[in-house]
Order: C-alpha cells, then sequence, then structure tokens
C-alpha cells in the first residue's frame, strides 16, 4: 500500500474519531451543565479554535514527523477513547464539569491541528502542494461527515455514550498501527520502546472498554438519591428510573419528571379539568408526555374516541410501553386501541397535520433552553389554536409559578398574545415543588374561564388525589413575590426570552 494513502486513512481516521469525541462531549456538556444550543456552539467553536492554535504550534516539529504523527495518533486514540469515562467519573464533583468537558475539547483540537500539519508535509515528496493539501483537507473533512453520520444514527442511539468513544479510539488507533507496520522500517524510534506504546496504548483501550461500563454507572448513581433500575441514552436524552421503597423517579436529562409517590397531585389537574370544561373530549392530543400517565388519566373518560400521543422519542415511548415498571404506572394505556403514539417533534407535527382536537395537552419539559422555549412560543400556541376545536380546551405545564414566576407570567402572557382566554392553576407537588399550569379557550375569556372552571363537578370516582374542594385552591395565589414593575414579554422564535426567565429562576432553593 502506498504510503501516501496510509497518511490519507490516518487523516480521514483522525477527522472521524475527533469530531466523534467533540459530539460526545457536546451531549455530555448538555446533559450535565444544561442548555444543549449553548454547549454544543461552545464545544465545537472551542475545538476549531483549539485546531487552529495545533496548527501554529506544529510548525515547531521540525525533525522525525512520521514517529511524532504516531505518538500524537495514539494520544488521540487515547482521549477519544476515555472522554466520556472521564466526564463522568468527575460527577461527583460538579463544580469541575465544564473545565474538564472544555479542557478535553481544547486538547483534542489541538491534537487535531497538530496532526494535518504534519500529515501535510509527510505527504509533500508523494504529490505536488496544490493537490497534496487538497487531498489531506479532503479525507479530514469526509472523516468529519462520516463521523457525524456514525454518531448520530449508531454511535448515540444504539451503542450509546459508554462504548462509542472506545470504537472510535480503537479505529484510529488500529490505523495507526497500519502505518506503523507498513512504515517501521524508516521509524528512528527503537523498536522495543514502540512495541511498549503499542501494547500499552492497545491495554488502556482494552481495559477501558471492559470497565467502563461499570465506572459509569457508579458515576451515575452518585448523582441520584436513590438506587437506579433503568437508564438509557437516546438519541434525544438520557433516561433514569429510579426507586426507593415503592416509589419510582423519572428522570430526563437529569431533571426529575415525575414520582409515583405524588405524580396523580400533577397528571390529574393537567387532563381532568380539561377535559371536564371542553365542549367535546372525542379527539384528545397529547404533545409530550411519552411515559404515558397522561394518555392513562385520558383513558377514564368514556366520551374519548381517539387520542393522539406525540412525543419525539420513539425510546421514552418504548419504554412506556415495554418496561414493566413503566407499564405499571400509566396502567398500559398505550396499549388502548384508542392511542395512536406519533414521535415526531410537536411543533413540526402541527405544522403538517390536518386534524381538529377537542383537547390538546402539552406536557413538555421546563423551557430551560432555547429549543425547548420554542414550544412555549407565540408560533407554536398559534398553531395549537388552528388545531383546536371552537370549544376546545388546550393546557400547558408552565413550570413553578413561584421558584420561576417570571416564567410563568411570560408563558401566561404569551397564549393570551396568541388570542386564548387563559386560567392560571398552581399545585403543591411534594416531589416537585409549587407547580402551574395555563388553561386556555379560543372562545371565551378568562373571567368567563374561571366562572365554568368553579362549576365543574368532578368525578371522583375516576381520580386518585383530585376532589371539588380543591378546585378553588388550584386558581388561588397569593401575592407575588416579582417586582412589580415587571412586564413580561411575549416570547417567540426570533426572540426567545423565555429560557433567560428561566437561568434567571430560583430552582436552586428548593
Amino acid at each position: 500500500m502506498k504510503r501516501t494513502n496510509l497518511l490519507k486513512y490516518c487523516i480521514f481516521a483522525t477527522g472521524l474519531s475527533g469530531i466523534v469525541a467533540e459530539y460526545i462531549l457536546s451531549t455530555l456538556a448538555a446533559y450535565f451543565l444544561g442548555d444543549s444550543v449553548i454547549q454544543w456552539t461552545l464545544i465545537v467553536s472551542f475545538m476549531l479554535f483549539s485546531m487552529g492554535v495545533g496548527s501554529s504550534l506544529s510548525k515547531f516539529i521540525k525533525n522525525n514527523l512520521l514517529e511524532k504523527f504516531i505518538t500524537l495518533e495514539f494520544v488521540l486514540s487515547l482521549m477519544t477513547s476515555f472522554s466520556a469515562v472521564i466526564v463522568y467519573s468527575i460527577s461527583a464533583f460538579p463544580e469541575y464539569r465544564g473545565i474538564v468537558i472544555y479542557s478535553m475539547s481544547i486538547l483534542i483540537g489541538l491534537l487535531i491541528g497538530l496532526e494535518i500539519p504534519i500529515v501535510t508535509r509527510l505527504n509533500e515528496e508523494f504529490e505536488e502542494l496544490r493537490v497534496n493539501i487538497a487531498n489531506v483537507l479532503e479525507k479530514d473533512y469526509y472523516g468529519s461527515l462520516a463521523g457525524g453520520i456514525f454518531f448520530a444514527f449508531v454511535g448515540l442511539p444504539i451503542i450509546g455514550l459508554t462504548y462509542t468513544p472506545f470504537i472510535l479510539g480503537a479505529i484510529n488507533f488500529s490505523v495507526a498501527l497500519l502505518l506503523y507496520f507498513s512504515l517501521r522500517d524508516k521509524f528512528k524510534f527503537s523498536r522495543p520502546k514502540m512495541g511498549i506504546a503499542i501494547a500499552s496504548v492497545a491495554l488502556l483501550i482494552i481495559s477501558g472498554a471492559v470497565f467502563a461500563k461499570p465506572i459509569i454507572k457508579f458515576s451515575e448513581q452518585k448523582k441520584y438519591l436513590d438506587q437506579i433500575v433503568y437508564e438509557e441514552q437516546s438519541k434525544y436524552q438520557k433516561i433514569v428510573l429510579t426507586k426507593w421503597k415503592d416509589y419510582h423517579w423519572l428522570y430526563l436529562n437529569n431533571s426529575v419528571q415525575f414520582s409515583t409517590y405524588d405524580e396523580a397531585m400533577y397528571h390529574e389537574p393537567l387532563v381532568h379539568l380539561p377535559m371536564h370544561l371542553s365542549g367535546s373530549i372525542k379527539n384528545v392530543l397529547v404533545l409530550g408526555g411519552g411515559d404515558g400517565c397522561a394518555v392513562r388519566e385520558v383513558l377514564k373518560f368514556d366520551g374519548v374516541e381517539k387520542i393522539t400521543l406525540v412525543d419525539i422519542d420513539p425510546s421514552m415511548t418504548a419504554l412506556a410501553k415495554n418496561n414493566e415498571i413503566m407499564v405499571a404506572i400509566n396502567d398500559s394505556s398505550l396499549f388502548s386501541a384508542k392511542v395512536e403514539v406519533v414521535n415526531l417533534d410537536a411543533f413540526n407535527y402541527l405544522e403538517g397535520v390536518d386534524r381538529i382536537f377537542d383537547v390538546i395537552i402539552a406536557d413538555f419539559p421546563d423551557p430551560k433552553n432555547s429549543e425547548l422555549s420554542r414550544l412555549y412560543s407565540l408560533e407554536f400556541f398559534s398553531i395549537v389554536k388552528k388545531h383546536l376545536s371552537e370549544d376546545g380546551i388546550f393546557i400547558t405545564q408552565a413550570c413553578s409559578p413561584y421558584f420561576a414566576p417570571k416564567v410563568y407570567d411570560c408563558i401566561d402572557t404569551t397564549i393570551q398574545a396568541s388570542g386564548f382566554g387563559t386560567l392560571r392553576l398552581r399545585n403543591h407537588v411534594p416531589t416537585m415543588g409549587e407547580w402551574g399550569f395555563i388553561l386556555a379557550s379560543q372562545k371565551i375569556d378568562s373571567h368567563e374561564l374561571e366562572r365554568r372552571y368553579l362549576s365543574i363537578k368532578v368525578d371522583e370516582k375516576r381520580t386518585k388525589w383530585l376532589n371539588n374542594n380543591v378546585l378553588k385552591a388550584l386558581i388561588s395565589f397569593g401575592k407575588s413575590h416579582v417586582d412589580p414593575e415587571f412586564k413580561p414579554g411575549v416570547n417567540n422564535l426570533t426572540d426567545p426570552l423565555l429560557y433567560r426567565y428561566f437561568e434567571a429562576s430560583d430552582w436552586g432553593l428548593y
């Protein structure tokens, strides 16, 4: 095999493993540090900057280019392989997570930046400058594309963050070995030393792959008070189920979604109140809520003919349907013939569907980043309105009116700006804190909506917690502790201010 082709295979592998390492670190940064848009932007930006620094530093490497390139390849293989393990290993020290993640991103970028100019210089005796530079950069960019496709469709959703880094590190290491054994007569390093280096790197990668799962599982467990009974890294989020005594908690990206200790105090107001207020309940749309608990409550109403559950993550809905813990929690709701599960982004689903619903229930995660903030935007609520029957009811979870009052006020203001009359609701859920909902109608204003709400007669046979005595309490708020001069803006796609309100909220008090 020609030496020039070997060098290009190496740079292809470098581009592939390097970009996957950056994607892994970006995913972990979003998981541990929050705000996926910002974390992905910064990690990739730091990587590119570091590649530039590495390229600049490469001009000081003058001798033994082949040996130094192989050394860099070995170091990059180790850095790639252990990227996830290192981050998880320091999870018990949250104050250092960001430092470690960004430091690793910079180091990997430096290594890639050093390698590309060295390969170009090694290859200059085989190809003229214009062809040499074009071919080297071409292979690096092609490797990056291959790495991106692999990570998006195989690495993250199928192999997971535990073993994907080691597979990529092994690929990079194997190509470096191929280069060494093909050109070992040209190396100036002693063969015994190189043999020790090869054996050491191979042993570290193999050992890391063997012990990665228990290390990561141990580190994950450190983040939760209770025993982890299920965990999965899906394409979209980290899913974790924990257990304490006879109760279970569901976490998505480290944020609690519910506890079986008191989830009825969340799901029953979310579902039963709009179902009682809507003029018809034949066709119900549940957005988010892939755990099946909201669907479970909807199924308690005899007049329901069709329930459409739209959740972006097929792993979440599969868990709700196949995991015996989740099936017991949601009472096998997703097996009902009335239920259709659609795994799409809620915004995209509503833009593409031509259907009208009597009740629309939005059970999304909190708007903690700009990506989630779009599901609480003027544009989104306007689309919801188009798909709601004239006397239908819409309800959304709206974060905490106590710990995040500006978020709550902004959601209410934005829904009203889209043409709805609204009714503010709240309930104290012990495991989650004070929680809020916004109930909305396009036909009647806020005052009439409140009047009709107070005339509801809850069928208490259908509920575990909700009864008629608490209805008035659910719309009762004390004096706001928000600055009286604060006027919430309208959250929209061009000015996603909601997640900025969330970042400034007082969840640290809970």
